[in-house]
C-alpha cells in the first residue's frame, strides 16, 4: 500500500538484535482468492508451509508479537515502512476477525517514551486507499519461524500500536512495512543480509516470502532491473517502466509525462492492480480495446476499468511489461485480467490513474513470478515460477 501521509513523531536511537546472520522464510498466505543460490545452506531449506485462507486481494505474513509470543496475520507490504497491530485497549479498532494483541499480556512490551506531553510517541499513517492508522510506537519482540527450524527472534523491534484504525479487512491484523525505511522489518533486522527478500505470489494455495540468502533469485531465465531510490519517497522501490506491449503493439513511456529516467512506477506488494498515469494508461487501454473481440460492460467497482461481457479470458491479449535493462516481463492472461464474481465479465486489471498519481505495479501482476530485491546491488529480479507447486 502506498503511504499518502506518514506522521512519526521519533526522538530516539535504537538497535535491533537478532537471533542468526543467516537466510530464512517465513510463512505468507494469500487472502483473495526457481531459482535459489547453490550456495544456500541445507539447513536453511524445508521451512512448514502455511494455510492458504482466501479473503481480498492481499497477501498476508504469519509473524508473532510479545512474550509469549502472540500471533498476527498481517499485510506483506513493500509499499510502507511501519509494522503495525491492531492494541488493546482500542479506541476505535476495526472488526478484525481474530482476536486483538493484547500488550498488557507481554512481558517485553515497552511504550516509547518521545518529547510530547504525555511522553509517548504517536504515528499517523493514511495509504492511498484511504485506510488510516494511528497509534503509539512501543518496542516489542517480534518472531519469525525460521528454515532451520530455530526461530528467529528480534528483540526491542520498533512496532506501531494502532488504537484507531479504519477502512481495513477484518482478515486483517495489521501491516507488515517492508520498504527501505528506518522502521521496517527488513531495516530492523539488520544482519549479514540486510535488504535481502523475495517471494513467490500465488493465485492460490501456499506462498513464501525468503530473506537472507535464501531470497537470492538466480538461474536460467531470471531477468533483472534496476531498482531506483528517490529524495521524495526514500523508502519506496522505484523501478523504470519503459514501455508496455499489448500483444505486439508496443507503447513507449519515451515521449510521454511518464517517462523517467530514475524510476516511474513502485512495486508495491501491498496493492492489487497496477495504477498507471491517465495518458500513457489510455493508450494501453486504446490497444486493448483495438483487439478484443468483445462487448464493452459497465465497471461495477466504479473504478472506471475496462471490462467486457465474455465467458473466457482467451479473447484478451497478452501484456508485456518493460523495465529498463532488458527485462521484459511476459504477464500470464491471469496477471492482467480478472472475472468479476458474478461471472461473464472479464476487466483489464490496470486502473487509469486520473489525476496523475503514484504508478504502481501491484501484487496481482507479480504473480507466479519469484521476485526478488538486493538493495546492495539496486536490482529487483524476476524468474517466471509456478508459485503454486514451488512449495507444495
Amino acid at each position: 500500500m502506498i503511504v499518502l501521509f506518514l506522521q512519526i513523531f521519533t526522538c530516539f536511537l535504537f538497535t535491533t538484535t537478532t537471533s542468526s546472520p543467516h537466510g530464512f522464510t517465513i510463512d505468507l498466505i494469500h487472502r483473495r482468492s526457481n531459482a535459489y543460490s547453490s550456495q544456500v545452506s541445507d539447513t536453511q531449506l524445508g521451512s512448514p508451509y502455511a494455510n492458504t485462507v482466501f479473503d481480498s486481494s492481499m497477501y498476508l505474513m504469519k509473524l508473532q508479537v510479545g512474550t509469549p509470543p502472540y500471533e498476527i496475520e498481517a499485510v506483506l507490504d513493500t509499499g510502507s515502512e511501519l509494522i503495525w497491530t491492531q492494541c488493546l485497549p482500542c479506541l476505535h479498532c476495526y472488526d478484525q476477525t481474530a482476536p486483538i494483541f493484547d500488550p498488557s499480556k507481554s512481558s517485553t512490551f515497552k511504550e516509547k517514551r518521545c518529547d510530547t506531553h504525555d511522553h509517548s510517541c504517536p504515528y499517523e499513517i493514511v495509504y492511498n486507499d484511504k485506510s488510516y492508522t494511528k497509534g503509539t510506537l512501543a518496542t516489542e519482540t517480534v518472531t519469525i519461524h525460521s528454515t532451520s527450524g530455530e526461530p528467529f527472534v528480534m528483540a526491542e523491534t520498533i512496532i506501531g500500536c494502532g488504537r484507531n484504525n479504519s477502512v481495513f479487512s477484518p482478515s486483517f491484523s495489521g501491516i507488515v512495512g517492508l520498504n527501505w525505511g528506518s522502521l521496517s522489518l527488513i531495516t530492523q533486522m539488520g544482519g549479514a543480509y540486510p535488504g535481502l527478500i523475495s517471494y513467490c505470489f500465488a493465485g492460490k494455495g501456499t506462498s513464501k516470502i525468503n530473506f537472507g540468502a535464501n531470497a537470492i533469485v538466480a538461474g536460467d531465465g531470471v531477468v533483472s532491473t534496476t531498482m531506483f531510490v528517490t529524495t521524495a519517497k526514500p523508502g519506496f522501490y522505484y523501478l523504470n517502466l519503459d514501455a508496455v506491449s499489448v500483444g505486439d503493439t508496443r507503447i513507449e513511456t519515451l515521449g510521454t509525462p511518464f517517462h523517467a529516467l530514475k524510476g516511474n512506477i513502485v512495486i508495491d506488494s501491498g496493492s492489487t492492480y497496477t495504477y498507471l498515469p491517465g495518458s500513457f494508461c489510455n493508450l494501453v487501454r486504446e490497444a486493448v480495446e483495438y483487439v478484443v473481440p468483445a462487448v464493452r460492460a459497465a465497471d461495477p467497482m466504479d473504478n472506471d476499468m475496462l471490462c467486457y461481457y465474455s465467458d473466457t479470458i482467451d479473447i484478451f491479449p497478452v501484456i508485456t511489461m518493460h523495465f529498463s535493462g532488458g527485462a521484459d516481463l511476459v504477464l500470464d492472461k491471469y496477471n492482467m485480467y480478472f472475472e468479476l464474481n458474478r461471472g461473464g465479465v472479464f476487466c483489464l486489471a490496470i486502473i487509469c490513474n486520473n489525476p496523475p498519481q503514484e504508478a504502481i505495479f501491484g501484487n496481482r501482476a507479480q504473480n507466479n513470478f519469484l521476485v526478488g530485491y538486493d538493495s546492495s546491488s539496486l536490482l529487483v529480479s524476476f524468474s517466471p515460477t509456478d508459485c503454486s507447486a514451488l512449495w507444495n
